[in-house]
């Protein structure tokens, strides 16, 4: 609700208007000056560094997707005004400040290995096998500092080299692979792709699969759900939508 929201969500609210609407420039009260690429560009205060570049004239085709910060395709490097450090983040969620130095990336420096998950075991050798510079790792922790969704990456790096499915699975779950963590680890290691691996082998061989999904895969053999797909699928958008808004929900 509106009087829910924080003083700065509005103010990047209200500058984000001079990107997204043309706002008159007299009207813009604060400016900041950040470099793209090397060169200056005057910007209202206030914006992400995603809409910054924009109202600098910059357009987007690749490197941006749902400027929410979800889907990890945004990843900036960045150096702060008086600071000599190489920072990293994603720009949609990042606040373009005075005297900012920004880089965009095209992707991060990464390769994933090829594997059969179904020939490979289930201990901790796989992980050696396909990422071995996950051993170089020395819990430096920089890959959890750079780390947008704020996950304990270098506590999942450390799970798979114990050979603990588990625990990867559940502290990498909500990984976007945007890649900064790879970007600043100083033992080359790929940490999302080796949680990736790490995930499938426990689906396949740590969980196993679930009862419920049993009875579903048999409901829909023996054709249970048959006629009410063949009743969607002659339905129109109108009646899809009513069939979608009064569809049974699972409880909150």
């Amino acid at each position: 609700m509106q009087e829910n929201r924080s003083p700065i969500m509005d103010r990047i609210a209200e500058a984000n208007k001079a990107a997204t609407t043309g706002i008159d420039a007299k009207d813009i009260k604060d400016w900041i000056t950040i470099y793209i690429m090397g060169k200056a560009y005057t910007v209202p205060a206030d914006l992400t560094i995603l809409t910054a570049m924009e109202y600098a004239g910059y357009k987007f085709v690749r490197g941006v997707g749902c400027r929410q910060g979800f889907c990890g395709a945004c990843a900036t490097v960045f150096r702060k005004k008086g600071d000599y450090k190489l920072q990293t983040g994603m720009a949609c969620q990042t606040r373009a400040e005075d005297g900012m130095y920004l880089v965009q990336i095209p992707f991060s420096p990464a390769e994933k290995a090829e594997y059969d998950i179904t020939k490979e075991p289930y201990e901790a050798s796989v992980f050696i096998k396909h990422y071995p510079e996950v051993t170089r790792c020395v819990s430096c922790n920089t890959c959890t500092k750079a780390c947008p969704q704020d996950l304990e990456v270098m506590d999942y790096v450390q799970a798979a080299i114990r050979g603990a499915f588990d625990a990867l699975s559940e502290a990498s779950f909500d990984c976007i692979q945007c890649g900064l963590c790879a970007i600043r680890c100083p033992a080359e290691i790929v940490q999302y792709n080796v949680a990736q691996l790490g995930r499938r082998m426990y689906g396949r061989y740590g969980q196993g699969v679930p009862e419920h999904l049993r009875k579903r895969v048999k409901e829909i053999a023996e054709g249970k759900f048959k006629k009410d797909m063949e009743k969607i699928i002659k339905c129109s958008i109108e009646e899809l939508r009513k069939i979608y808004t009064d569809r049974e929900k699972e409880p909150e």
